[in-house]
């Protein structure tokens, strides 16, 4: 018992660290590019992801954490296939309007669930698919705006939902087979995600804003914004890969869209962004439904913990459901670790 609500604590702080440092950078982000005049997104990601390497190497050197070496073909692929699913994210966004590229975000859910059912045979109750389509409605309706179509921006956002969806779910798997911590298996990655990116990131940044990172005027206030966002960046990748080894790739895109209603709320109250009756109505919508995932996963794992053979075997298997604020006792691989 007292591992089993250590483990739940380590998720609720893990949960709690994705969502502060998520809205804390994209508010950072906003600032830097709207107000400061700094577009260049994708080349950004890859400084984050670079500044990220080199601290978890300071913390390697000072006995933080162990290394522990993985198949290098399985890194290499894994950190390529992440470091283009952002680029095909920013693509998407560039190239549609930012009601296509919310659908393009709420259809990661469906997508995820899809081919966790096909592949990994796992099984999501009616009422949790009910709770998670309620929960697609209210982020819906509090922030799609527009959906205008073309049809390169539609290519563009497939392939960005099948490469995050996949690497998501690649990141819970490497974990628990390959018996990793979140911490060695981004610091194992991240290198070669940095370097996708850092390769690709000017041709996009330019191909979308029609600028130059290399050519950019860099003031000291832009400097210190490039920095601070850099920084906040390690927490946010470090607690990605943590969520979603503790839980699941579709809880981590539950939480993702929690984040969402949290940064439409602090751009009215902190940026005094516009907003509605709707952005209200879909917010409130959208928390029920991550009320109600939350409970009938708990509800479920505490009916499977119940029903299960008191045979230690079956405590090996896999949880096919992750309730949002809390969770079941897993494997010993116990993870640690995010992205942006």
């Amino acid at each position: 018992m007292g591992e089993m609500s250590g483990f739940q604590l380590g998720v609720v702080g893990a949960l709690f660290l994705s969502v502060a440092s998520s809205v804390s950078i994209v508010i950072v982000n906003k600032a830097l590019m709207s107000n400061l005049g700094f577009p260049f997104a994708t080349t950004l990601t890859s400084w984050h992801l670079m500044v990220t390497y080199c601290t978890l190497h300071v913390a390697l050197r000072f006995n933080c954490f162990e290394n522990k070496p993985i198949d290098i073909k399985t890194v290499m692929l894994f950190g390529i296939l992440n470091g283009v699913s952002i680029g095909f994210l920013n693509l998407s966004l560039g190239f549609n309007s930012i009601g296509f590229y919310q659908m393009t975000k709420l259809a990661i859910i469906p997508f995820t669930v899809l081919l966790e059912t096909i592949f990994l045979k796992k099984q999501f109750s009616q009422k949790i698919k009910l709770s998670l389509l309620i929960l697609l409605f209210g982020v819906g309706v509090a922030s799609i705006t527009d959906l205008q179509l073309n049809l390169v921006g539609t290519v563009l956002s497939l392939l960005a939902i099948i490469t995050t969806c996949v690497g998501q779910i690649l990141t819970n798997t490497i974990q628990k087979r390959l018996n990793v911590s979140s911490t060695q298996l981004l610091y194992q990655s991240a290198p070669f995600q940095a370097a996708v990116l850092f390769v690709s990131g000017p041709l996009v940044d330019q191909c979308l804003t029609k600028q130059n990172v290399f050519a950019y005027k860099y003031s000291p206030l832009v400097l210190a914004f490039i920095i601070l966002s850099c920084l906040i960046a390690v927490s946010v990748n470090f607690s990605t890969f943590l969520v979603i080894g503790k839980t699941s790739p579709v809880t981590y895109q539950v939480l993702g869209h929690l984040k969402t209603c949290l940064v439409l709320g602090f751009g009215y109250t902190l940026l005094h962004d516009p907003f509605t009756a709707r952005n209200i109505g879909g917010i409130l919508i959208a928390i029920v439904g991550m009320g109600l995932y939350s409970y009938f996963c708990t509800c479920e794992t505490k009916k499977k913990q119940g029903g299960d053979l008191p045979s230690s075997l079956t405590q090996q298997k896999e949880r096919d459901t992750t309730p949002l604020l809390d969770n079941q006792s897993q494997d010993a691989n116990k993870v640690s670790k995010d992205l942006v």
